[in-house]
């Protein structure tokens, strides 16, 4: 068992980790983390749910007439920088001289498709005309301008944008203005999150960037709040230093730094859970901070949310009913039956086979704990072939099967009858979600409680040349909601609308036309 030194207990109790969570963590690494099993993929009718035209827009009338009574927030992890965004540019500054070769010559030996297209498309780029108004002047070789263009773009003395948070960044141009990620889930809140003139919304940011957060909002609130006639309540969080994990070398012992001290690493959007725990509203929208649709998908976007959240009412009606009925001790056989049926039709959930030798006082408390529990509804998408999540039934080692969000990094590509259920799944994860985090008495539930520990990734890095084993919580909307009662729901593909690389603002989707 690892002995903490008196230097090591300070820096724990520096980030506010508990020296059990440590030791907890490294038993991990050293069991490992099994893979998941997969019994099926989830598909419309077994496992996602497909409403008619009619059905959709009954939930969303269900949610607009009873949403004026409720607490609404609209949660969205914004804490990601672009540099990933930006990865064939940073190459291309790097590999590319034009005092040397031409960029014809660049194509040729480097075969760089990606730099290409950026290319080509350049003057559809958001940034465009910033850009070119910051360079002019500076060369008349087209080959150095599309150099200078992008040094401009990503050098730490010029724009920088590589260090930005991708919610800041220009991605959609408008003419007199351009709009960010932020301002787009702003706008967006209005249109479905607000309640007598005023959206509440939080964003999950890094603690580096909130000077930058709070300018743009002094800028684009006034204009915003005329467009929408919304008032807005913006609040942010950070990633807290206590869900940091503790990193170890190949013979999992607790990988030192030089100066002796303790690698932490940070935990990944699981760790995010805390943040959403610390939040209280009835009805809690959860979007990633790149996920942005231009004017002409927006109606589409607005009904798919109200339809998904009238969906999260119509079962919680239900679900509050039978679990004010099993306080009150006010049950029958029949009702008991029926609660079932309601938790295995409508909730997904799974009972084992031997319940109906338990006892009435067991199967009871068995209804009592399924029934009280927050509960998501998770809009899917159809399989596009975009890289990403998926639903699926899996079962955990105590046989118990349930619906996940689950991400290929976490099964056994080796199994070949885990592959071929992988390649049946239809839908994928847009993170698209509409969350009750409430019971009916109106108490919040503790998110903490509902996490399957077991369903973390462990990866392998480097640090100083050498090599290391990290540890990722298990994913926001993978195991840190593996307990919650799952809805999946199939929503418009023109919902999911995500920018992973730069070259993603020139698809049609993201021109404002």
């Amino acid at each position: 068992m690892i002995q903490f030194t008196e230097n090591d207990l300070k820096q724990l109790a520096e980030k506010g980790i508990d020296k059990e969570k440590v030791r907890n963590q490294i038993q991990i690494f050293e069991e490992g983390i099994p893979f998941v099993n997969l019994v099926k993929a989830a598909v419309v009718g077994d496992g996602i749910l497909k409403f008619t035209v009619r059905e959709q827009k009954e939930l969303a009338n269900k949610f607009e007439e009873a949403k004026k009574g409720l607490s609404l927030l609209k949660f969205v992890p914004a804490s990601g920088a672009a540099s990933r965004m930006f990865k064939a540019l940073f190459n291309f500054l790097e590999a590319y001289d034009p005092a040397k070769e031409s960029l014809e010559q660049y194509f040729e030996r480097t075969h760089d498709s990606d730099l290409r297209v950026f290319r080509d498309g350049l003057k559809k780029f958001p940034f465009y005309e910033t850009i070119m108004e910051r360079i002019k002047g500076k060369t008349t070789n087209p080959d150095e301008e599309l150099y200078l263009f992008v040094k401009e773009m990503m050098s730490e003395e010029a724009l920088n944008y590589g260090f930005y948070p991708k919610g800041l960044l220009p991605f959609h141009n408008y003419g007199e203005h351009t709009a960010t990620p932020f301002e787009k889930h702003l706008k967006e809140a209005s249109n479905y999150a607000m309640v007598d003139g005023e959206a509440h919304l939080h964003f999950t940011i890094s603690e580096q960037h909130i000077d930058m957060f709070t300018k743009e909002y002094a800028k684009i609130n006034e204009r915003l709040r005329k467009a929408t006639n919304t008032v807005f309540h913006v609040t942010y969080s950070y990633q807290k230093s206590s869900t940091d994990t503790i990193a170890v070398d190949m013979d999992n012992k607790p990988f030192r730094n030089a100066d002796g001290s303790l690698l932490f690493r940070p935990g990944g959007h699981g760790a995010l859970i805390e943040n959403l725990d610390e939040e209280d509203a009835d009805i809690i929208f959860i979007k990633n901070i790149d996920n942005v649709v231009v004017p002409n998908a927006q109606e589409e976007l607005t009904k798919s949310k109200k339809m998904l959240a009238g969906l999260l009412l119509k079962v919680q009606e239900k679900a509050f009913a039978y679990a004010k009925r099993i306080d009150d001790n006010n049950l029958t056989a029949n009702i008991m039956s029926e609660i079932k049926e309601f938790l295995e039709n409508e909730l997904n959930v799974r009972f084992v086979d031997k319940y109906s030798s338990f006892s009435i006082g067991e199967q009871i408390e068995i209804l009592k704990d399924k029934i009280n529990r927050p509960i998501r509804i998770c809009g899917m998408v159809k399989n596009e072939g975009e890289p990403g999540g998926g639903p699926f039934w899996i079962k955990n080692s105590h046989n118990h099967v349930s619906l996940q969000i689950i991400e290929s990094a976490q099964i056994d590509m080796s199994n070949t009858k885990q592959v071929d259920i992988l390649k049946n799944a239809t839908h994928f994860n847009p993170v698209d979600l509409v969350c009750g985090v409430k019971n009916y008495k109106g108490e919040k539930y503790s998110l903490l409680n509902y996490i399957d520990h077991k369903q973390g990734f462990i990866t392998e890095k480097t640090k100083e040349g050498r090599p290391l084993k990290a540890l990722e919580l298990p994913g926001l909307w993978n195991g840190a909601m593996a307990y919650w009662n799952t809805i999946f729901v199939e929503v418009p593909l023109a919902t999911f609308n995500p920018v992973k690389t730069v070259n993603d603002l020139l698809k049609p989707t993201h021109q404002v036309s």
